[in-house]
């Protein structure tokens, strides 16, 4: 699946509910999908800072390819976790580095039903995977 088609599904199951309550059910359920995190990389080289929340990013590069691991102790940072590797698993750095980030979570709505707080946790996030793709070049 091309980075459109992940972020275009998420777009088209979030577009499905009328109401953000809904959404936000839908987008924890997405977190309640990802892979087991390894415990032992619950440490703070992994930790995001700038998160309300307690968030773990592990990556590396196989075959010139992200491949991110990520983990939250909340249900709802868990599924924004989700909603994020939609757009970044399986792209090489340069396309990590070069996607609209901003755009996708502009079309989701994401940013503006968000509290201040989650979504300058949202942006450590993006913040960095995009460090990670840079150090990755």
């Amino acid at each position: 699946m091309s980075i459109t088609e992940r972020a275009q599904a998420i777009e088209d199951d979030l577009a499905f509910f009328d109401s953000w309550e809904d959404k936000y059910r839908y987008i924890i359920d997405l977190g309640k999908t990802l892979p087991e995190f390894d415990e032992t990389k619950r440490i703070d080289d992994y930790l995001v800072r700038g998160c309300q929340s307690q968030v773990w990013i592990d990556a590396d590069i196989s075959d010139g390819l992200l491949n991110l691991k990520v983990d939250s102790d909340a249900f709802i940072v868990k599924g924004l976790l989700a909603v994020v590797i939609a757009a970044y698993q399986g792209l090489s750095p340069k396309q990590a580095i070069e996607f609209d980030i901003d755009g996708y979570f502009n079309r989701l709505e994401l940013i503006t039903h968000l509290s201040p707080t989650r979504g300058n946790g949202l942006r450590s996030m993006v913040a960095k995977i995009r460090d990670i793709a840079l150090s990755a070049q």
